[in-house]
Parts: structure tokens; sequence; C-alpha cells
């Protein structure tokens, strides 16, 4: 049940500060991507600004043997840049750019704009299914590592 909690609370607090800071508004999105054309630099200050509290919690983190709600911290293994990662991170920009939305956003729209953002919600819960049957090569090296 606290799990539960604090993940809906975390989901909640993320929802809303996505929404309050413009980051869910695919135009204004599109306007911070646009580096040559208009651009609108407020959204470097939402991501700076979240980086604030973020350095907070693994300053807390580490004076932590757990987290409240689990028996152990869960981070990643690796920090390796290897192809796939790239890959995949220039995937997410172009996609980011042509819509002005990526996964939190959207989802966070689609309490705000339910009609707009399904077709991207859709598009992306069809490309998680797929990612599911497609053997990438960034799953080859899980598997081998697991």
């Amino acid at each position: 049940m606290t799990r539960a909690l604090i993940a809906l609370l975390s989901g909640l607090f993320f929802g809303a500060g996505l929404a309050y800071s413009g980051m869910s508004d695919p135009a204004r999105v599109q306007a911070f991507l646009d580096l040559f054309g208009q651009w609108d630099p407020t959204l470097a200050f939402v991501m700076g600004g979240a980086m604030l509290p973020m350095a907070g919690a693994w300053v807390i983190k580490s004076r932590l043997s757990a987290p409240l709600a689990a028996p152990a911290f869960d981070l990643p293994g690796t920090a390796t840049l290897d192809r796939p990662l790239a890959i995949g991170a220039i995937l997410f920009g172009m996609g980011w750019g042509i819509a002005g939305l990526c996964p939190g956003p959207a989802l966070a729209d689609l309490a705000i704009a339910p009609g707009d953002v399904a077709p991207f919600v859709i598009a992306m819960f069809a490309g998680m299914a797929v990612q599911r049957f497609v053997p990438f090569p960034s799953q080859k090296t899980k598997q081998a590592g697991a």
C-alpha cells in the first residue's frame, strides 16, 4: 500500500509539474527545440529547476541503506553510452521534436485534452508493444548480463 501511495503522489506531482510548467504543451516544446527559429528557452529553466530537488534526493539517498517503500534501491547497473542507446536517444528526440510530446507529458495531457493526445498515446503504447516482440540489440545485452 505504501508503494502504491508513493507512486500515486509522485505521479500527481510529476503530472502537475509538467502541466503547470508548460512541458505538456507541444507548441512550447517545439519552440524550445527550434534553435534556429523562434527559440523559447523557458523549458531549459524548467529542466534546470527539476535538477535541484533531484540533487537533494541523491544526497538523501546516499545516507539511506534502502528506500522507504522497498527493500533495496533499484539503480541502473551501467552507464555505458553504446550504439543502441545513442540511436534510441536520437529516435526519441526526433519523435519529441515532431510531435512536441514525450511519454510523461502525453500521459499528463490525457487529463487535459484526451482527444488531442490520444493518437500519440496509442502509437506510443503500440511502439512499446513492438519492443517486447522485436529483438533489439540492447535487449540481447540485457539478457546476456541477466
